[in-house]
């Protein structure tokens, strides 16, 4: 009798064990009551040329996260709270794969987000890839990073060769309308991987639409005086003048070609450094009626654009940006992800992050504010209906304005077009 009770509770505590054990495996009720924070990891270029645009992109990541907090958390986890650990890329390629290393063995992350930079998510993204975190890029262009056969990596923004893409399709759309003859063009951009790339997509788009490339001239961002380029502009003397800028280097080069009235039939910016918002405000009258291609702009047709757009306005004195738009929605991404994996496993994460489907029109404010209907990402990891505005700095009752020209043009404006 005493060998059998003995038996018996012998059973019980392996049961017992047991039952501890499954408890707290990744996804069951036990770790969904116990998981208190679930941190992200944020590779951003807080400080060097970028930081403009990098500190954007923390404050709307802030801003959702706390909005997503606010809400009760990931109720799938017990309302876990989103906790963001930042680190500063600097825009150097080498500091963001360290950071990548640090945020997945020392901070312990579940998933990166970044890096703004392409020249540093393509290699962050590796080092997440190699140690199978997930990787949500909300912003970084170049095409490569979601054409590597990476299963980690998440892109939300449209890529390279979509941007150069519209924006021939923009010109192609000008010239039959205005009647204007378009024949040379010429391409300026900064010497990094996001230039470089947009260099390789208008190459390709200019042999394909007839034009002739009568200059092709890369330059640092770090550049203190870009006369030199601004005077290869000029004598160049093209149709059509295609930009990548950060916001300093941009801010320069448009006041430089004021100063030596260079002219041209159409500018277009890059977003970047043209869509910062200290672009519109240290150029001045110099910017008018330059066009710029973005994902997104504070005058479409959505209706929750206004008061998102005060609200982030009264805490840092900017408007939203196309880039910081895609960062807002990026964790609106995440949080919906964590919900359906109900763990914060990174397999189980990169798996729910594959599945993703997000369309407006459902209550999630982030996804609800974008140019496009909806989030989902193909089989390389590229959200499929990413989509590109165009706008014109215009001077709009005293006030230097970022309308939306094309492909549906904001009420009441049309676009100037040659540029005068």
């Amino acid at each position: 009798m005493k060998r059998r009770s003995f038996q018996l509770v012998k059973m019980s505590i392996w049961a017992l064990a047991i039952a501890c054990t499954l408890a707290f495996l990744p996804g069951t009720s036990a770790v969904a009551a116990d998981v208190k924070e679930i941190k992200i990891g944020n590779i951003l270029p807080l400080s060097g040329p970028s930081a403009s645009v990098g500190l954007q992109n923390q404050w709307a990541i802030e801003l959702a996260t706390e909005k997503i907090n606010k809400a009760g958390g990931i109720k799938a986890l017990g309302g876990a709270k989103l906790v963001n650990v930042f680190t500063d890329s600097k825009g150097d390629p080498n500091v963001g794969s360290t950071a990548a290393e640090q945020l997945i063995n020392t901070d312990k992350v579940v998933l990166i987000s970044g890096a703004w930079n392409s020249a540093v998510t393509k290699p962050s993204t590796q080092v997440a890839e190699r140690y199978g975190i997930p990787y949500v890029v909300p912003v970084s262009v170049n095409d490569a990073i979601t054409e590597r056969g990476f299963k980690y990596t998440f892109r939300i923004a449209a890529k390279d060769s979509w941007w150069a893409r519209d924006q021939f399709r923009f010109l192609e759309d000008m010239k039959k309308a205005t009647k204007t003859d378009l024949k040379t063009i010429a391409f300026v951009y900064e010497n990094g991987d996001w230039g470089s790339g947009m260099k390789e997509q208008w190459t390709k788009l200019a042999a394909q639409f007839g034009y002739k490339i009568v200059l092709d001239e890369p330059y640092p961002s770090t550049a203190s005086d870009l006369t030199p380029v601004v005077m290869k502009i000029k004598a160049a003397k093209p149709d059509v003048l295609l930009l990548t800028s950060n916001a300093a280097d941009a801010i320069l080069l448009t006041n430089t070609m004021a100063t030596y009235k260079v002219k041209a039939k159409a500018i277009i910016g890059t977003g970047g450094g043209h869509a910062d918002p200290s672009f519109r405000k240290t150029t001045g009258k110099n910017c008018e009626n330059m066009f710029d291609v973005v994902e997104w702009e504070t005058d479409l047709n959505r209706p929750q654009i206004p008061a998102l757009n005060k609200e982030f306005k009264d805490l840092h004195k900017f408007d939203l940006a196309g880039e910081s738009v895609d960062a807002f929605a990026s964790v609106y991404v995440i949080a919906d992800a964590l919900e359906r994996a109900k763990s914060t496993d990174p397999k189980k994460l990169r798996d729910a992050l594959a599945a993703t489907n997000l369309c407006g029109g459902k209550g999630k404010l982030g996804i609800d504010i974008l140019s496009y209907d909806c989030i989902a990402f193909d089989e390389h990891g590229q959200n499929k209906y990413a989509g590109i505005v165009l706008v014109q700095f215009r001077e709009i009752n005293g006030v230097m304005e970022r309308a939306t020209v094309w492909p549906v043009a904001r009420k009441g404006i049309k676009p100037v077009f040659p540029m005068p």
